[in-house]
């Protein structure tokens, strides 16, 4: 109930902030795919907390364990599932927390809902919950790049009112990783750097924009009606903590144009493949992607948990007063970046695959 995506390529992911573990169980890898724990590592370690003065302190390895699915370094075609332990909780530091909400934190829903929650770090509610969704991801980045050549690239496109200039045709994951903030314009990252470390010695927090290009996605991926690629896409990053929106292609700045500024014309490229002269519709028309560079952006909200005084309520609906304790991110965006990625490279796995099953059926 909530806790598996996907039709083909499935992921189900377990555990909370403070429990003993965390992952994923990946369902529907074909098998015969080689995958190492380096490769898986590689993604978790982007991810991970602790990584420089503007992300949480707390400080885990997240390393990773192969449980099942996979044998002599190749998959097996069977569930496949990936254990991260949780080393550095501290439990005691969220004992305020036990009868008292966070605003704009998932403490009252899930309490509303459940009629329990685990108080420690937000259980669930938790952004340790990704560590499965990144660790799947790494497995479907690798189907995509050997299937068809596949390459997914994130990176922080806005944080507050900075925004970053930055072509998504061309930006590579060595000009993201150069900097702690994840962007790869070089120049507007040191102001974002500065900007997240004011914030965090202010006891606040910040949000801002992730935006992802998926490029050399084939023509024809896309379920309509409801399962439309963009449809899919939006769940999938939506499905994220902390975001509040997201828009593909020219998203809501389109509306400013009109239906003749806003098309794409077809044009025949070099190799006489059909192209669109612009890429306003985000690499997909009619739910079905067309061939060109998919972008999309997501939104996400400063961090809800902050270490100032605010106005709360008990679990007894007593007025009170909370500020905070915990390690937390003063900013989520620079380790949202390969959250984005794998969300992101799991709707094209998935779609991938349903594809080919179909394609397969009229092949003579």
């Amino acid at each position: 109930m909530g806790s598996t995506f996907g039709s083909l390529f499935r992921v189900t992911t377990f555990g909370e902030s403070h429990g003993g573990a965390v992952g994923v169980v990946v369902d529907g890898c074909p098998p015969r795919l080689e995958i190492a724990p380096d490769e898986i590592q590689f993604e978790l370690n982007r991810r991970r907390p602790g990584q420089s003065k503007i992300t949480t302190p707390r400080r885990e390895s997240d390393t990773c364990e192969i449980l099942s699915g996979v044998f002599e370094g190749k998959t097996l075609g069977t569930p496949i599932t990936i254990m991260v332990r949780n080393k550095d909780a501290r439990p005691q530091d969220y004992e305020e927390m036990r009868d008292k909400y966070r605003p704009s934190h998932a403490d009252a829903t899930y309490d509303a809902k459940y009629g329990i929650r685990n108080w420690q770090g937000g259980g669930r509610a938790s952004a340790r919950e990704t560590i499965g969704r990144v660790a799947a991801g790494a497995i479907a980045k690798k189907i995509l790049r050997q299937a068809a050549g596949i390459e997914v690239v994130a990176y922080v496109k806005r944080i507050q009112m900075l925004e970053a200039h930055i072509d998504p045709d061309t930006v590579t994951l060595e000009q993201v990783e150069r900097n702690i903030v994840r962007c790869p314009d070089a120049e507007c990252a040191e102001r974002m750097i500065d900007l997240i470390d004011t914030a965090r010695r202010e006891l606040n927090s910040l949000g801002g924009v992730v935006e992802c290009a998926a490029r050399s996605v084939p023509r024809g991926l896309g379920e309509p009606v409801f399962d439309k690629l963009e449809a899919d896409l939006a769940k999938a990053v939506m499905s994220l903590p902390a975001t509040k929106g997201f828009e593909i292609g020219s998203g809501f700045a389109g509306v400013l144009l009109t239906g003749r500024e806003h098309n794409d014309e077809f044009v025949v490229g070099a190799t006489g493949d059909i192209r669109t002269a612009t890429n306003r519709s985000g690499g997909i028309q009619g739910g079905i992607s067309n061939g060109e560079t998919i972008v999309l952006r997501a939104a996400f909200k400063p961090t809800a948990t902050i270490g100032q005084v605010q106005n709360t309520v008990t679990r007894a609906g007593e007025p009170t007063t909370l500020a905070a304790k915990g390690r937390h991110d003063p900013c989520v965006l620079p380790r949202a970046v390969p959250m984005v990625e794998a969300m992101v490279a799991l709707v094209l796995c998935d779609h991938l695959l349903r594809n080919q099953g179909q394609c397969a059926v009229l092949t003579p």
